[in-house]
């Protein structure tokens, strides 16, 4: 039974609790959450009197009780759990984004590098966009000509998150494009490959010192193609989060605006096919209400995979090297972004 700390007691570890503890509850994994820390010591007692836990009232007495380590804490909190969870010897799930710029990151790959670790990109999970890899990377529909994607949600220090970390630069390190946007950058490169060139333009419409809340990117890839980033955080507060994004290949165009199960639409010469997302056949298992299954299942397929990995001895995916990866990217858009939007050769100085 592997033993589970969880760092970082706000919503996205609750997010987490709850798909380790209803996976384990299932008896879908061998594994118990036991140990909670956070900052605020009254929060980690609530999230351990919550998920049957115990609150530790600092880090190392919590890595000491534990073998593997949740890290979900702001982001300038994931180096020093890192290093003291890799010093330990143990097993590191950590939240994205890796750190607040590329240089904090580095140094939190290179700890992750020295023990089992896996990244808490998510996004790879879902259904809709495994499909759409599968599809782009078999050339059914021909080459890839240019991808949109648009990614919008409400400034997330009110509503659901109630974080007034994210709007505080030493806390988050960037605004949409970091904190909320390093999926959809992960996604373009998991799906396209690396580019080559990057231009974007960043602005703070709303006055957080450091926080962007609109990002336009662009990647050019060698191939010829290119992808085209919308990123924006408003005040529309009905609008928690929502992607959408189309995929022109040479004999088709693919598009989803939703970033779970899909559908995915294909529209090619012959009519439209809706191919709806495969749920995992072990979901139905998860004793939470149907409306609540597919959300957490986003959660709960990476978790599972990891700790299933764990015992398996296989590595966790992505790993820091491939979210370091995505970093290269934001960093190269943030760059241009300082330049005037002039074009940044990808992973170059």
């Amino acid at each position: 039974m592997m033993r589970i700390g969880l760092v970082g007691c706000g919503h996205i570890g609750a997010a987490h609790a709850h798909a380790i503890t209803e996976l384990a509850a299932a008896g879908l994994v061998e594994a118990d959450l036991s140990a909670t820390f956070d900052t605020d010591p009254a929060r980690a007692e609530r999230f351990a009197e919550r998920f049957g836990a115990r609150a530790f009232p600092d880090l190392d007495g919590l890595v000491g009780a534990v073998d593997v380590l949740w890290i979900c804490t702001w982001t300038s909190g994931h180096a020093s759990a890192v290093r003291a969870a890799a010093d330990a010897g143990r097993a590191v799930f950590c939240e994205k984004p890796l750190g607040r710029n590329l240089a904090e990151a580095e140094s939190v790959a290179v700890a992750l590098a020295a023990v089992p670790h896996q990244v808490g990109l998510v996004l790879r999970a879902a259904p809709v966009f495994g499909e759409l890899r599968r599809r782009l990377a078999s050339g059914e529909h021909g080459r890839v000509l240019a991808a949109v994607f648009r990614d919008d949600q409400y400034f997330p220090v009110r509503g659901t998150y109630r974080s007034s970390w994210r709007g505080e630069v030493e806390h988050a390190g960037g605004g949409t494009l970091l904190e909320h946007s390093i999926h959809d950058v992960d996604l373009l490169r998991w799906m396209l490959g690396e580019p080559e060139q990057v231009s974007a333009s960043v602005a703070g419409r709303f006055g957080y010192a450091g926080i962007d809340d609109v990002a336009a990117v662009s990647l050019a890839f060698p191939d010829g193609a290119t992808a085209q980033l919308t990123s924006v955080w408003h005040q529309v507060t009905a609008r928690e989060s929502s992607r959408r994004l189309e995929v022109f290949c040479e004999d088709a165009l693919l598009w989803t605006d939703d970033d779970n199960l899909g559908p995915l639409r294909v529209e090619r010469s012959e009519g439209t096919d809706l191919v709806p997302g495969e749920r995992p056949e072990w979901a139905d298992r998860l004793a939470v209400a149907p409306e609540h299954r597919d959300a957490l299942s986003l959660y709960a397929a990476p978790t599972k995979r990891f700790l299933d990995g764990l015992a398996a001895g296989r590595p966790g995916a992505p790993s820091a090297e491939e979210a370091l990866a995505a970093h290269r990217i934001v960093d190269a858009a943030y760059r241009s972004a300082a330049a005037g939007g002039a074009p940044v050769g990808y992973g170059l100085g």
